[in-house]
């Protein structure tokens, strides 16, 4: 499989990096996986960006924001 900067695809890339590197999205995913663990987080953060794109045109899907996540070092409680 072809891979993007280490990811899947361009598109898991463009939106790791913004919830990554984006300051409020950033704590807002930090303080809900620690709240309600990665699987239900994951839902939650979907749901609330279901049908939006990033700022480059990057579709936040399930998968690609899972992958995001899942990259992240969170620690939890």
């Amino acid at each position: 499989m072809k891979t993007y900067n280490g990811h899947r695809s361009w598109n898991a890339w463009n939106v790791s990096l913004w919830l990554n590197n984006d300051y409020g999205m950033y704590h807002y995913i930090v303080d809900t996986v620690k709240s309600l663990g990665i699987r239900k987080a994951v839902r939650v953060i979907f749901r609330d960006l279901e049908g939006q794109k990033t700022p480059d045109g990057a579709i936040y899907n399930r998968l690609s924001i899972k992958l995001a996540i899942e990259g992240m070092e969170i620690e939890q409680d």
